[in-house]
């Protein structure tokens, strides 16, 4: 399992809608990104190419003040300018697990989400369920068709 292959272009995009640079360690990419008014601190990690178990793939790693969130094998990844957000995802058998980072320093997390509600009617579903659909339905172009 490999995943996306990030690039220096990847990190390049994802410093200019994070605004702030990354910093290149030995085995990573470090994006530290700090938001004073609201007192949140996230550093952002995402190696390339790490062993994980018996196989090697990328890895996104975030740590926050109160929490540290992984994503194994990310497929791929969404930019949003108008929004300040990077969307990287994981599919799996046909469920999403998804982490979005806020230029702000914000995080979200969303796991084992099922593919069908990406494009399902949102207004179908409890509002604790809308939310996961929305927020991961930017990136269903990135998961292929197992049709």
């Amino acid at each position: 399992m490999k995943g996306h292959q990030f690039t220096a272009k990847d990190i390049r995009q994802i410093s200019k809608i994070l605004e702030v640079e990354a910093i290149k360690r030995a085995d990573c990419y470090r994006f530290v990104l700090e938001n004073k008014e609201e007192k949140r601190k996230l550093s952002l990690e995402i190696y390339p190419d790490v062993a994980i178990g018996d196989d090697t793939g990328n890895l996104i790693s975030i740590y926050t003040m109160n929490s540290h969130i992984q994503l194994h094998f990310c497929t791929g990844y969404v930019t949003s300018e108008s929004l300040g957000e990077v969307v990287f995802i994981s599919e799996h058998q046909g469920k999403l697990s998804g982490v979005i980072v806020e230029k702000g320093a914000g995080c979200s997390v969303y796991a084992n989400v099922n593919r069908d509600i990406l494009s399902g009617d949102f207004t179908q579903l409890a509002p604790e369920v809308m939310l996961s659909g929305i927020a991961l339905s930017v990136a269903e172009h990135l998961i292929p068709d197992t049709e």
